[in-house]
């Protein structure tokens, strides 16, 4: 007898129970089912943006960049800082032309002296130039006071008559050299060396008194006299 494939494959519901028994072992398990209860999910946290604005690390405020050619404004501090340099070197240049002109007065003043000091030497040397030659002229218009008298009194014939006589004589002064002169307003005073035209070696210490009249210096009271 034959059988049919389809019979040999086909199985029942009691073989497929026990085959699945076959494969399932006894377990101490199997009294008693128990279910494991899960603790939920924790709520989700939901993160809301900062409503507040917090200031940069720096704590820099924004700044007004100046338009680009546009200085910026000097400080103050600095405009005062400056103020001091100005007026220090205002003072400096007062200073320095207060000294300036102190200066040019006292050189002014010097070339002043000078030149009336000469003008005094001149004076000497007219006058001993012209007792040694008899120059009457000479010696009225550069001489003033008792000193211009005693040359006045002479008419020209007699002051010729004694000039040559006294020249002769060698009985006349001479000034060696002018060693100091003084100028005191329109007054002066000069200290010569002297001797007489007939003992040069005899040397002697005199002085000129000079005073400024008629614009130029005039011999007041010579050794002579």
């Amino acid at each position: 007898m034959s059988v049919d494939p389809a019979e040999s494959t086909a199985t029942t519901p009691q073989q497929e129970q026990a085959a699945e028994r076959r494969f399932t072992a006894p377990s101490a398990m199997d009294s008693s089912t128990r279910r494991i209860e899960t603790p939920p999910d924790p709520a989700t946290e939901v993160f809301t943006p900062p409503t507040q604005q917090f200031a940069g690390a720096n704590g820099v405020g924004p700044q007004m960049i100046p338009p680009r050619g546009d200085a910026p404004p000097v400080p103050a501090a600095h405009r005062r800082s400056w103020g001091w340099v100005v007026a220090l070197v205002l003072v400096i240049a007062a200073l320095a032309a207060v000294a300036i002109l102190g200066t040019l007065l006292l050189t002014r003043d010097s070339d002043s002296r000078a030149s009336q000091e000469e003008m005094v030497r001149s004076t000497i040397e007219s006058f001993d130039v012209a007792v040694q030659n008899g120059d009457l002229a000479t010696l009225r218009s550069i001489t003033c006071g008792a000193t211009r008298d005693s040359y006045v009194q002479y008419d020209d014939s007699d002051w010729a008559e004694t000039h040559a006589r006294v020249a002769a004589a060698k009985q006349y002064p001479v000034v060696a050299s002018i060693d100091q002169v003084v100028i005191n307003g329109d007054h002066a005073e000069a200290n010569v060396t002297t001797f007489m035209a007939y003992a040069p070696h005899i040397r002697s210490t005199r002085s000129f008194d000079l005073q400024f009249r008629d614009d130029q210096w005039k011999v007041c009271q010579s050794p002579s006299t």
